[in-house]
């Protein structure tokens, strides 16, 4: 059964470099379904479906999309509000009264969540709707996916930071820390190892919210890659929590701001600043530096994976044939085939919505410092074509004369 009305398309969270290409897949494929008899985009995520906050994308030229598709973050504009069952109610409400029948909502885990309450109450009237999320989230932790559309991108500004930043402390010795985003998935934390070429270079160290962060081994490893190399760099998931699930950053600073669902707020500078005061007290290392990546990570202009692009576009085509096409309601997800090919499967919203993946044992070495082989052959295919690799001067040192 192929329902007519208009289709409607919304962003939530975090935006990415690629989030566009899943907007623009989703209308353009729209746009080939003669049921289809306009396509709105929601301002704002579901703050913009609460209060009809749309515009008219079939009015959109095609041209214009395909630039649109190409610029990062959010087109459409995001949100943080995590809705509850009376919003979704709310929502439903709204969508019926523009004659939507077909819902796509570009987001994580709570927007997945969000499509299933707002499909539910459709199903309990009767009223005839299609609801499909589409994956999105750098932090590459929705479940039941290999991947997420964002995540690419977001590492390979990752890797290429950590390029920069080993190169950086090769020149001038001391040690460095990179604070990079990841609550409970240590994913793109993970994606520094890329950076490494030599078998001096860095990152040295990796620390991930999978694993139990202890201060006291954190500076014995620094210790012991600083004897050796004289040097250290570290990779730290702003999430690296204590055995007990306590975040790092809660134990080690007063007065921490939490957000509106009541979690920490682990961004601003704080964690690398008091890492990097343990290891300067501990230590006595004088020379030691600490960056937070903060929203660099997300949509930095230029630094995008073609392979990111390409999925990103795809996921959205597919929402859209899935329920125009097929007549079936769930969540895209992206499956490995292969050495590197990918297959769009849908699954139920319930299997999706409101979980949080985590990285796999077998990525992350016995030590809890660093990640294995099978992570690298993981991540590498979907950082894209084109990635850097530094080099450095091969030529053999001069004997001294007079400093023998």
């Amino acid at each position: 059964m192929n329902f007519s009305g208009k289709v409607v398309i919304a962003q939530g969270g975090g935006p990415t470099q690629v989030i566009n290409e899943s907007l623009v897949g989703a209308v353009l494929e729209s746009r080939k379904f003669p049921q289809v008899t306009k396509i709105y985009g929601a301002l704002n995520g579901v703050e913009g479906l609460v209060n009809e906050e749309f515009i008219d994308l079939t009015q959109e030229t095609t041209n214009n999309l395909e630039k649109v598709a190409k610029t990062p973050s959010a087109a459409l504009l995001s949100t943080r509000v995590k809705p509850d069952k009376a919003y979704c109610k709310e929502i439903f409400k709204v969508l019926k009264a523009h004659d939507v029948r077909y819902f796509f909502y570009i987001g994580g885990n709570d927007s997945c969540d969000t499509v299933r309450i707002v499909n539910k109450y459709a199903q309990e009237e009767n009223y005839e709707f299609r609801a499909i999320h589409i994956p999105k989230t750098i932090d590459n932790d929705l479940v039941l996916n290999d991947h997420s559309p964002g995540y690419g991108s977001a590492a390979r500004f990752v890797t290429q930071a950590f390029m920069g930043a080993n190169l950086d402390n090769k020149a001038l010795k001391g040690v460095y820390i990179g604070v990079v985003m990841g609550r409970h998935a240590g994913f793109l934390t993970a994606a520094s190892s890329i950076a490494k070429k030599y078998p001096d270079d860095g990152p040295h160290l990796i620390y991930l919210p999978e694993r139990p962060f202890y201060m006291d081994q954190f500076l014995k490893d620094i210790k012991q890659v600083y004897d050796q190399y004289g040097r250290c760099v570290v990779a730290v998931s702003e999430g690296i929590q204590d055995e007990k699930g306590v975040p790092i950053v809660t134990k080690l600073c007063k007065n921490i701001e939490t957000d509106a669902h009541g979690n920490p707020y682990l961004g601003g500078s704080a964690l690398g600043e008091l890492l990097g005061n343990e290891v300067k007290k501990k230590l006595n290392i004088g020379r030691v530096r600490a960056d937070t990546f903060g929203y660099l990570q997300r949509c930095f202009v230029s630094c995008v994976s073609d392979i990111d692009l390409m999925e990103a576009r795809e996921v959205g085509e597919r929402a859209a044939q899935f329920a125009l096409w097929e007549d079936v309601d769930g969540s895209v997800t992206i499956q490995r085939t292969g050495k590197y090919s990918v297959d769009y499967q849908l699954r139920s919203l319930k299997e999706i919505g409101g979980k949080t993946r985590t990285m796999p044992d077998e990525f992350i070495n016995e030590k809890g410092n660093y990640v294995t082989e099978a992570f690298y052959q993981y991540c590498r295919p979907l950082l894209g074509s084109g990635l850097p690799s530094p080099s450095k001067l091969r030529a053999p040192r001069v004997a001294k004369i007079l400093n023998k």
